[in-house]
């Protein structure tokens, strides 16, 4: 019986780093892909998206991915996801640098670097349970929700700087939260965590670049 039960845990243990190593590495060819997007984009200096374009290619192609996580068309889902995000990213890089604020832009990708590594590192190292966190993300996701409405029609710079600060700390904690899942067997999809640990990297990006943004403004 011992034994029996130690080669279920070994294998779990097996099935669980494969889902970890291959979401790194998927989460690192679609990083790749993305950034050759937002290059194109802000090379050719494509026209951004608009706001009901970009809802329909976020939810849509998010939506697609999700439902074909299970076979391998999941993996072409995935990089047109993270294809079309890279390409929404050429406008916003390019008024960046017409307003001369290039730097700001390798600031951004450092620090968004440095969070990912280090919420990692930190998960990777201790193996701590963070399923506490779902209830905090739940309440979490409701106020940005809540923020990012009210900003639309309020127009505040303080209530945008926040969203940024909040978007950062949600971000960093989905990080926390899906890796955790993975190292624990709660997630057994690697394209379902690529595309999660992708989306939090796309917000801290951008949400960085924000407040980057108003500091040099200001």
């Amino acid at each position: 019986m011992d034994r029996i039960v130690s080669n279920t845990g070994e294998s779990s243990l097996l099935s669980t780093h494969k889902v970890l190593r291959n979401t790194y590495f998927l989460l690192g060819l679609t990083l790749a892909f993305s950034a050759l997007t937002a290059t194109l984009s802000t090379v050719y200096a494509l026209p951004a998206p608009g706001l009901i374009l970009m809802l329909i290619g976020f939810y849509g192609l998010m939506f697609l991915t999700y439902r074909l996580a299970n076979c391998p068309a999941g993996i072409l889902a995935a990089f047109a996801f993270t294809g079309f995000l890279g390409y929404s990213l050429g406008p916003i890089l390019n008024s960046f640098l017409s307003a001369g604020m290039g730097d700001v832009i390798g600031l951004a990708l450092g620090g968004t670097a440095l969070v990912f590594f280090c919420c990692s590192a930190y998960l990777l190292t201790t193996r701590k349970d963070m399923s506490f966190l779902s209830g905090m993300m739940m309440a979490g996701f409701v106020v940005l929700l809540v923020a990012v409405v009210a900003n639309i029609f309020l127009n505040i710079p303080a209530l945008h700087l926040a969203i940024s600060v909040l978007f950062i700390l949600f971000s960093a904690g989905a990080i926390l939260w899906e890796t955790s899942n993975i190292i624990h067997g709660g997630e057994t999809n690697y394209i379902r965590a690529t595309v999660s640990l992708y989306v939090s990297l796309y917000n801290i990006f951008v949400s960085l670049l924000s407040l980057l943004g108003m500091s040099r403004n200001n």
